[in-house]
């Protein structure tokens, strides 16, 4: 369902760019950005604050301090333009909708990915009943121990989904050529929004994966360059600046004791490839 409906989208998108009547490249940018539309899809990298990560379920109740993530990229490969295969790698999809000149409200999500670092030193502090886990088992108070994939894995691989509402400022910073055919802009954007988080989690035995649930909150900042041709194609690139906060990240599909909670910064940049509508003319 999810690959559909961005399927649908990226055809949309570059779809536009084809049927495109010529004579609209040449068009007077005399006109107002009030009521303009644009759209854009396109690839991210992040990066991750260390953070304590508290799991809880049935047998066990501890913390995992300054716990290290890293992204999961796709390789460079031709999914990045198969089409049955474009929600694979890290992504942004974003509809803006400008309500004034040069002020803009946008809804999208970035789709990122959270993968618990192997090996790692952590500090382990909580309680793990005898016979639940191979690898840990008693109290543990501020305990440094190395984590193990085979025993402990968690991760958002499918993903860490930061479904958000933006408010964008755009300046212009340069314009060439006839009609100003080419324009570079700059972006300043704040965002709030949810998280909607793909969990997968292995502990004391059981390797659950996909566990979906609505976890938590952010809040981020969003700066961005944007080089736009022929007042309509854009290619941008973003910087992200963000809080993170899983108040409630579901573990196990059929348990609802099993939770995790964390807080945790992110850093993020993107490259995206997009299109803007314009109707209205001064």
């Amino acid at each position: 369902m999810k690959q559909s409906i961005f399927t649908s989208l990226f055809i949309f998108l570059f779809g536009g760019l084809l049927t495109i009547d010529s004579s609209s490249f040449a068009q007077d940018l005399n006109q107002s950005e009030k009521g303009a539309f644009y759209l854009y899809w396109g690839y991210n990298r992040s990066a991750y604050t260390q953070s304590d990560l508290h799991l809880k379920g049935r047998g066990y109740d501890f913390t995992m301090k300054n716990m290290t993530a890293s992204d999961n990229p796709e390789k460079l490969s031709m999914s990045y333009l198969n089409i049955e295969k474009i929600t694979i790698p890290q992504f942004n999809v974003r509809l803006g909708y400008f309500f004034k000149d040069k002020w803009a409200l946008t809804l999208g999500y970035d789709h990122m990915k959270y993968l618990m670092d192997h090996p790692q030193e952590i500090t382990l502090d909580g309680e793990i009943q005898p016979g639940v886990s191979d690898l840990w088992s008693g109290t543990y108070d501020n305990q440094l121990v190395t984590s193990d994939y085979e025993h402990i894995h968690y991760e958002n691989s499918d993903g860490l989904n930061y479904i958000r509402v933006e408010l964008a400022r755009y300046f212009d910073l340069l314009s060439v050529g006839q009609n100003n055919w080419f324009r570079v802009r700059a972006q300043a954007a704040a965002a709030t929004g949810i998280i909607l988080s793909y969990n997968d989690f292995n502990f004391g035995g059981q390797f659950d994966r996909k566990t979906i649930s609505v976890s938590g909150y952010g809040l981020s900042l969003h700066p961005g360059l944007r080089l736009e041709f022929f007042n309509h194609i854009f290619l941008q690139t973003n910087f992200s600046a963000g809080f993170m906060h899983q108040i409630k990240v579901m573990n196990r599909p059929n348990d609802k004791s099993a939770y995790s909670e964390q807080r945790f910064g992110y850093i993020a940049s993107d490259l995206v490839l997009g299109y803007t509508w314009r109707f209205n003319r001064k």
